[in-house]
Parts: structure tokens; C-alpha cells; sequence
């Protein structure tokens, strides 16, 4: 195994950094601080860790710029997108602050005496985040844990360690207590694993492949420990005839090709009714086409380059030879880049059809009528969000009621709001994130009979 993770620019391929692998042992040892530190935390009044938390988030907002640059060098993001994920890793640690001073138990009414229910901190809460969205999904699972009194041990994958270190910098600056938010680079197989096995460590949250979703499961299994899980996704585009179709065409391209695809929640599979498919293709192509691929650090830039050459040989591999589709363009020579794709003429289970390409590729699939539309959507493993697009409220209630997937869109593709939970049905994971209820997932409920009797 490595004792070192290169981390490479995704548009130049050039070496950007060198960082240190975090070993078993090093994993052991930051438990153990970890643990020190909860115990501390969350004897601390809540207003006092709301206001720690509210102070993180003000450093996080004075180094957006900072961490955005970060962003861009390590993942390939465009500017505009990392400008916006700094920012959302502050507005997290400030609804979290919020929370920290409103979790609250439940009295229930009980002969002979009162009942109260109280909610304590789990203990040191390992997080696995993912290269694709670096900083916010690390955030998802992080202000939430800490604002309920926990320790979070953060491990970020092995291409994109630097906005998490340049977070845990920023945090102590901020005046959080040190062993409290610590980072370990390193590979799956030796930090991941010390992590997700560690008696220590009373849950695991991992954002990922269903293949090492299930993998971590089983492994938490033997210690019951508790896991939340997100991971994979193929989210239908449902498009109606009856639909504004110069808007749903117009927006169908960024909601698979934001972030190069590489996003859980990617339209990648674009369902039409046959009686407009033609009209929504005539539209789709100038819009594809149209997509400015290019320098991240380029203002004008709406899509970057993919994270790495294995990534890039993954997405290629879905694209057979000769297929018919709409393409649009990429830059060449130096760096990851795939140029976006929509792919007609294939069938319905067809890999690219039905499998996470984790890319900017989407497939172009007619539907018959609602109940089709339904079929072809629910076509799949994967259930974490969609999009429906129509004039009729009746069947876009009807519809969203009869996709299968956690988060839906109707006339929009916008999922993910940290005020609102977000989560998957299926093999796309287990628990929800985010939302009023997110500081709840990192406690245990205890009840309290009090006798006022004798």
C-alpha cells in the first residue's frame, strides 16, 4: 500500500500535492484523541458548541475563495460550482450551530409518574466522503455530528484529501477543541477499513459505490455498528408530451452533465413521450452542443474534466463504437476529458441504459404513456432522485408518488437542499442526511421513567 497519496490536477494532469497515508496505527491513535475530546464536547453547553460552530462557519466564509481554488486544482470542479460548495460547507455548520441548541427529547404522558426521552451523542463518528463533491457531502454528515455533541474522524478519498485538510486548519483556527474534527488521508483498504472496523467508532457514514456500500455494511454488521449509507444512482428525466418542452430540453443537459456527471443524482437516463421525442430531440441537440466544456478557472466554463484516466477509460467503456448520439465538445491533449454525450437508438437495458456511468452520459429513451413512463423509470436498482417535467399537477402527484427514488424534482432538477432530507431508496443507500432532522442520526434516544409515587 502506499505511504503516500499523489493528488493530480484533473485538467493538466500535472502533480499537485504529495500527502501522507494514514496508517491503522494513526487511525487508532486519532480514536483515542477523538474520544478524549468528545467527552468534553459534549459536557459543553449547547449555546457554547452552537456558538464554536457558528464561529467554524464565519473562518469557512473568510477562506471561501481559498478552499474554492482548492476545489478546482484537486477535482476538476468549475469555479462557480466550487465557489458554491465552500459556501454551502458554511451554511451547513450554521443551520447544524442551530440545531445544536434545539435538540430536544419528548415528555410522555405515563401513569404513577413522568416519562421523559433524551437524546445523547453516539461517541467518535467515523465519515467516508467521497472525490466527486469533496467538501459539502464531507459537511453533510460533519456539522450535523458535531452540533449533537459527537467527534467526527474524517477520512476523504485518495484523489481529493486537500479541502478536507485545509477544513480540519481551519477548524482548530476557528477555536474547536483539538482531537475534536480530525482528518486521515489514506487508502480504502488500510484508513477506511481501521475505521469502519475500530471498535471505537460508534457509526459510519459513507458516500460511494453500491459495491463498497455493501461492503462497509457487512463489516459494521459484526459490531452492530451504525452505518448511513449513500451511494449510487440512474435518476430518470421524465419528460410528458404535454410538458414546456423548450424548458425541460434546455435543462436537461446540465442535469446530467454538472460536475462531469460524476454526481449520484445525474438525469442520466432522459425518458420522452413518444409523441414529442422527436421535437424534445430537435431541441436537445443545440443544447448539448451548445455546453462550454473546458478550464475550470475559466468563469464561462459549465463543465470540467472527469477526476481521473481510470475514470475516463470507465465512462469510454459504456459508449459502444459507432453509437448514434448527440455529442458535444471537449478540449484535447492534457487532462480527463469526455466530451458531453446523449446516446439514442439504445435499448432499455442496455449498460449504459441501466447502469451508473458516473460520466456525462445519458441515454435518450421513448415512453408510451404514464404507466410506461412509470415502468422504465422503476427500471432500475438504483432509486435517489428524478425529475418529472409536465402541465398537469394531477400527474406529477400521481407520478412522483409512483417513482421509487428519495428525492424528486417536477419541472426543475434541483434535489438537494441542506434544509430538506436526502437519501435513496434501493441499493442508492440507507438513512437520510441533511434536513430538520439531521442531528437526530447521530444520537441515541434514552428513556427515563421518573416514579412520583411512594
Amino acid at each position: 500500500m502506499p505511504t503516500a497519496l499523489r493528488v493530480l490536477n484533473p485538467a493538466t494532469e500535472e502533480l499537485v500535492a504529495t500527502v501522507p497515508a494514514a496508517t491503522a496505527a494513526d487511525v487508532d491513535a486519532a480514536v483515542t484523541r477523538a474520544a478524549a475530546a468528545q467527552r468534553a464536547w459534549a459536557a459543553a453547553a449547547p449555546a457554547d458548541r452552537a456558538r464554536l460552530l457558528r464561529r467554524f462557519a464565519s473562518a469557512v466564509d473568510a477562506h471561501t475563495e481559498e478552499l474554492a481554488l482548492l476545489e478546482v486544482t484537486q477535482a476538476g470542479h468549475t469555479l462557480g460550482n466550487a465557489r458554491w460548495e465552500a459556501g454551502n460547507v458554511r451554511d451547513l455548520l450554521d443551520y447544524a450551530a442551530g440545531g445544536a441548541e434545539r435538540l430536544t427529547g419528548r415528555q410522555i404522558p405515563v401513569s404513577g409518574g413522568l416519562d421523559v426521552t433524551i437524546l445523547e451523542p453516539l461517541g467518535v463518528v467515523g465519515v467516508i466522503a467521497p472525490w466527486n463533491f469533496p467538501m459539502p457531502i464531507a459537511a453533510w454528515a460533519t456539522a450535523p455530528a458535531l452540533a449533537a455533541g459527537n467527534a467526527v474522524l474524517l477520512k476523504p478519498a485518495e484523489t481529493t484529501p486537500l479541502t478536507a485538510l485545509r477544513l480540519a486548519g481551519i477548524a482548530l483556527e476557528a477555536g474547536l477543541p483539538e482531537g475534536l474534527f480530525q482528518v486521515l488521508p489514506g487508502t480504502g483498504p488500510v484508513a477506511g477499513d481501521a475505521l469502519v472496523t475500530h471498535p471505537g467508532v460508534a457509526k459510519i457514514v459513507f458516500t460511494g459505490s453500491t459495491r463498497v456500500g455493501k461492503a462497509i455494511m457487512a463489516k459494521c454488521a459484526d459490531q452492530v455498528k451504525r452505518v448511513t449509507l449513500e451511494l449510487g444512482g440512474k435518476s430518470p428525466n421524465i419528460v410528458f408530451a404535454d410538458a414546456d418542452l423548450e424548458a425541460a430540453a434546455a435543462a436537461a443537459p446540465m442535469s446530467f452533465l454538472d460536475n462531469s456527471g460524476q454526481d449520484c443524482c445525474a438525469r442520466t437516463r432522459i425518458l420522452v413521450q413518444r409523441s414529442a421525442y422527436d421535437r424534445f430531440l430537435e431541441l436537445l441537440v443545440p443544447a448539448v452542443e451548445e455546453v462550454v466544456v473546458g478550464d475550470p478557472l475559466d468563469e464561462r466554463t459549465q463543465m470540467g474534466p472527469l477526476i481521473s484516466r481510470a475514470q475516463l477509460d470507465r465512462v469510454r467503456s459504456y459508449v459502444p463504437e459507432g453509437a448514434e448520439a448527440v455529442v458535444g465538445k471537449a478540449p484535447e491533449g492534457p487532462g480527463f476529458w469526455y466530451p458531453p454525450t446523449v446516446l439514442t437508438g439504445v435499448a432499455e437495458d442496455a449498460p449504459c441504459a441501466v447502469e451508473e456511468v458516473f460520466g456525462p452520459v445519458a441515454v435518450l429513451l421513448p415512453f408510451e404513456d404514464e404507466a410506461d413512463a412509470i415502468r422504465l423509470a422503476n427500471a432500475t436498482e438504483y432509486g435517489l432522485s428524478g425529475s418529472l417535467w409536465t402541465r398537469d399537477v394531477g400527474r406529477a402527484l400521481r407520478a412522483s408518488r409512483a417513482v421509487r427514488a428519495g428525492n424528486l424534482s417536477v419541472n426543475s432538477h434541483s434535489s438537494v437542499r441542506y434544509w430538506t432530507p436526502f437519501g435513496g431508496f434501493g441499493r442508492s443507500g440507507l438513512g437520510r442526511e441533511l434536513g430538520p432532522d439531521a442531528l437526530t442520526a447521530f444520537t441515541e434516544t434514552k428513556n427515563v421513567f421518573i416514579s412520583t409515587e411512594g
